[in-house]
């Protein structure tokens, strides 16, 4: 980096300036490189310490204070005043909104009152409470028998009553493992403080078993939400099934979230899990589309040559792909082109079915998996912020560049929301105008000129709200979802069955659903369970709150 420098040859302040430049960027990299080695330099010592039977040094976490902590972008994007469709909100009173079950009168002694007392009226104090006592019924039922049919007539339990638990025990069951967070133990200890007499595998047995009806109604759910808004937010988290790694994918936006399990989380996974396919049983179709998506992902034009003649407009399944490609392009594709055939005809099949309703915009992080799936892909300005955020100059004038370029990158993200407030063509080409500018700077600081440039290159990406002003302009739904599957996982650890799995994805969908739509879970598992009925479909109060929502 310094070879070419000649200091006899610096004549002016330029080449001055020029050298400066250069030697401080060489301080970053110096100390980067430094804090690197420290740590490997530490870790070694570790394990060294770990083989010779001793400890090695502790993990003790620190605040997150300092520079490079804290690599979230919230502060910056609420200081701005939220997004742009925010409105305003007045404050309810506490009691406005906390129903009332009963009324208490409290007398005043009358023996503590003068003679000259004046009843005035009430003055009302609302305090909350809640009885949660067992309710265990022994039902004496009706028997009868007929001796003319030799047959017994025996009455039936209420709606609802199911074995050993009643409907309250099992929605309070669910309730506290997908709502509260608790283990399975912690939940049969606690039932049995109540005076419920429940095990842990029992308690299993009520979250895992006869899923069916739970799982049509998250289905429905799902397709309402994929119709509820033109665009889609999706995210995944790593996870574990069995002890073994797993990939839980997340699809939501204002009004459901929706969970997914899969071995894994690369660009046919998601193809999948847009398609909502449960049974993970990939369907391939080749038609017209293909050939754009096979030229996009650079298969080789030989091998575009032989799949044309494979069968077109015909549903293949994964077994008759693998076929075709062990046959005609195995021995010639490696692994990675093999993939992105399969992609090809997985992408031709989901835009070609009609069983669930096509994305036309996805909302990301920048993963790569999530590229050429949708007709439009926007990109996360909250993730874009964080690769600033994650630069640690120590030279001060580093520091200086870094602070002034984020505070401009947080306000050309305020001029975006505004936008979406009050979208206009005009207002539209100023945008991409200041966006051109504003990340075609270079202000000397190589690692902070390096992200501007990667910025830059993702203009469509980040900019795709401009022709879509109702999109967000980030993925907090579909994290924040992510982030219950985490304290999920950190409580429970992760399913251990094909049905734990089924189990968790599902009521998970539900319970996330409800809470955005303002529905009690336990108040809908215990409708569902008692089979009142009374709760309306997730389905249809998600479209209902969309539409009202999404009207001009």
């Amino acid at each position: 980096m310094l070879i070419e420098i000649m200091p006899e040859e610096i004549k002016d302040v330029g080449g001055a300036r020029i050298a400066i430049k250069k030697l401080l960027n060489l301080v970053e990299e110096l100390a980067q490189a430094n804090t690197a080695l420290r740590q490997q330099v530490q870790d070694l010592r570790d394990e060294n310490a770990r083989l010779k039977g001793e400890q090695g040094k502790p993990d003790i976490k620190g605040k997150k204070s300092g520079r490079g902590q804290d690599h979230s972008s919230e502060k910056e994007r609420k200081a701005l005043g939220g997004e742009g469709e925010r409105r305003a909100r007045k404050e309810l009173a506490k009691n406005a909104y906390i129903p009332v079950d009963r009324e208490e009168v409290v007398t005043v002694a009358r023996s503590e009152l003068p003679s000259d007392a004046e009843f005035k009226g009430y003055e009302p104090s609302l305090v909350q409470d809640i009885s949660f006592t067992s309710d265990n019924v022994r039902f004496l039922k009706e028997k009868y028998y007929s001796a003319s049919e030799h047959k017994t007539y025996l009455a039936g339990l209420p709606a609802g009553y199911e074995g050993q638990f009643g409907p309250h025990v099992r929605a309070l069951v669910v309730s506290f493992y997908y709502v509260a967070g608790m283990s399975e133990p912690k939940i049969s200890e606690l039932l049995k403080q109540m005076g419920v007499h429940i095990s842990a595998g029992q308690v299993s047995n009520i979250l895992t078993q006869d899923l069916g009806v739970w799982q049509v109604e998250a289905d429905e759910m799902f397709v309402a939400g994929l119709k509820s808004t033109s665009w889609q937010n999706i995210d995944d988290t790593p996870t574990r099934v069995n002890g073994e790694n797993a990939y839980c994918h997340i699809l939501s936006n204002p009004f459901y979230s929706w969970y997914a399990t899969r071995a894994r989380k690369d660009r046919l996974t998601v193809i999948s899990v847009l398609a909502g396919n449960a049974s993970q049983e990939r369907i391939y179709l080749l038609n017209d589309r293909t050939a754009d998506w096979l030229e996009t992902f650079g298969v080789p034009r030989w091998a575009q040559h032989r799949l044309a003649d494979w069968p077109h407009d015909l549903w293949l399944t994964a077994d008759e792909m693998r076929t075709h490609l062990e046959r005609d392009l195995a021995p010639r594709l490696n692994t990675q082109q093999q993939a992105r055939v399969l992609e090809a005809a997985a992408l031709s099949a989901y835009h070609a079915q009609t069983e669930v309703p096509i994305i036309p915009i996805m909302v990301s992080d920048d993963a790569p998996q999530f590229n050429e799936i949708t007709t439009a892909h926007s990109l996360c300005w909250i993730h874009e912020g964080r690769h600033y955020k994650k630069l640690t100059p120590v030279v001060v004038h580093h520091q200086q560049l870094l602070e002034t370029f984020r505070g401009e990158f947080w306000t050309y993200y305020g001029q975006l929301q505004l936008y979406r407030s009050a979208p206009s063509e005009a207002k539209a080409q100023h945008l991409r105008t200041e966006f051109v500018r504003l990340f075609s700077t270079q202000v000397g600081y190589a690692q902070l000129d390096v992200c501007i440039a990667a910025t830059l290159s993702k203009q469509s990406q980040l900019l795709t709200v401009l022709e879509h002003p109702e999109i967000p302009l980030h993925n907090n739904t579909a994290e924040l979802a992510a982030r219950q599957r985490v304290r999920k996982r950190d409580v429970s650890f992760g399913p251990r069955t094909p049905d734990g799995v089924k189990a968790w994805d599902t009521f998970m969908s539900l319970a996330e659903t409800a809470k955005k739509l303002g529905i009690s879970f336990y108040a809908f598992v215990y409708d569902r369970m008692a089979k009142l009925n009374v709760i309306p479909p997730l389905a249809q109060v998600l479209m209902n709150r969309a539409a009202n929502a999404l009207a001009p």
